[in-house]
């Protein structure tokens, strides 16, 4: 049996990342919804499952969907 030295893999890191993992999406998703209403745009809830769905498949395609949504807002 061998003493654990450095503590259990994914222990308090695990978890912080998981929330940050789940709350990142919500929260852009909830951003870009209310920046579209608040500008008249009639896609805003599709903004917001394209940024929402995006960042939470792909942390890196919520990140470009993001730029193209702020590229294209008038």
């Amino acid at each position: 049996m061998f003493p654990l030295q450095f503590g259990l893999p994914g222990g308090p890191e695990l978890l912080i990342f998981g929330l940050l993992y789940l709350i990142i999406p919500f929260v852009s998703a909830y951003w870009v919804f209310n920046d579209a209403e608040s500008r008249g745009n009639d896609n805003a809830a599709l903004w917001a499952l394209a940024v929402g769905g995006l960042f939470f498949l792909t942390f890196f395609g919520g990140f470009l969907a993001l730029a193209v949504y702020l590229w294209q807002r008038d």
